[in-house]
């Protein structure tokens, strides 16, 4: 069993990006062992990956007669990994998916880790906002990053007139300072080291407007699901059986997880994978298992994003994924 060397910097720079796109090359023009199988990750170890990290540590993997590897990592182009076969698999979200769909590239979705997107905004919690409507619209700042479907959905959909709306800086530092300002953020991430800092913040959930992708989403391309069902169908069954026994106890992941990602102690590991629980484990999970997807929630999300001008015709939505179990 092997792990990725991560890069140390959270989302920030454009030298590291850089070298992530350079490595992520390399990664597909080294020698590839047969039987192994990667996952990239668009991120670093963090909990929303906990039910990987839990089946790599707990063996689930090769339980389930598989040898997984990981690679990736911030600014990964994990959609064009998948699609040139730089990687095996992949970690995006469902709006990526219908995007590289509409644009011709053969990639399915696999397994839906968060059934409640983890995106939101956050402002301070001082100013009393009972709504994401009126934070947005409230006079102030809103760092966003800019051209991403979610932002182009809430300006179709709020007048955001009365917000500044400036780029989002990868970083709490303004917020902190400034009470007027409402930023961007992953529930499991930049709330919880705002309050840490001090702060107050509070949190609207994006999918409270209705736009509300599946995230952290296992993908693959198409041939490779057609080709190798076997492998993919016990992947995610693994996949299913390590989010359930991280969901259940996440303490022993979570402290391989802080060595792989010195950045984030313990603390922020737990308040974290707590955060998560309620986004990842619903309603619909209870009914259908854990990284479930329905085709209702893909033919909204496909519409949404035509409707904002993302993509052009909307596809038969059981085109964009493969149901766990089936």
């Amino acid at each position: 069993m092997t792990h990725a060397t991560w890069p140390g910097s959270r989302r920030h720079s454009l030298v590291l990006s850089l070298v992530l796109v350079l490595a992520a090359a390399w990664v597909g023009c080294r020698h590839q062992d047969r039987d192994r199988l990667e996952i990239a990750l668009n991120w670093k170890p963090e909990p929303e990956f906990g039910g990987i990290f839990e089946a790599l540590h707990d063996r689930i993997f090769e339980a389930n007669g598989l040898d997984i590897e990981l690679s990736g990592g911030p600014g990964a182009p994990v959609i064009q990994m998948v699609v040139a076969g730089r990687t095996a698999f992949g970690i995006a979200s469902a709006d990526e998916v219908v995007i590289a769909r509409a644009r011709g590239s053969d990639v399915v979705a696999l397994f839906a880790t968060y059934q409640t997107s983890p995106q939101g905004l956050m402002a301070h919690a001082e100013r009393g906002f009972d709504s994401l409507a009126a934070l947005l619209a409230a006079p102030g700042i809103l760092a966003v990053e800019p051209g991403l479907p979610y932002v182009k959905f809430l300006g179709s959909r709020y007048d955001l007139s009365h917000r500044e709306v400036v780029p989002y800086s990868y970083s709490i530092a303004a917020f902190l300072t400034d009470p007027e300002l409402a930023q961007q953020v992953f529930v499991t991430a930049e709330p919880i080291a705002a309050r840490r800092a001090g702060a107050h913040p509070q949190v609207f959930l994006v999918a409270e407007s209705g736009y509300n992708p599946y995230t952290a989403v296992l993908i693959a391309r198409g041939d490779r699901v057609r080709d190798d069902r076997g492998r993919v169908t016990a992947l995610q069954a693994a996949l299913r059986e390590g989010w359930r026994r991280y969901l259940d106890d996440p303490s022993a992941a979570n402290a391989w997880i802080a060595e792989q990602n010195p950045e984030m102690d313990r603390e922020s590991l737990t308040l974290a994978a707590a955060a998560q629980v309620p986004l990842i484990k619903t309603d619909a999970t209870r009914r259908d298992g854990l990284g479930s997807m329905t085709p209702e929630r893909w033919s909204t999300l496909a519409e949404q994003l035509k409707a904002i001008g993302v993509i052009g015709e909307v596809e038969e939505p059981t085109r964009y994924f493969i149901q766990p179990g089936s």
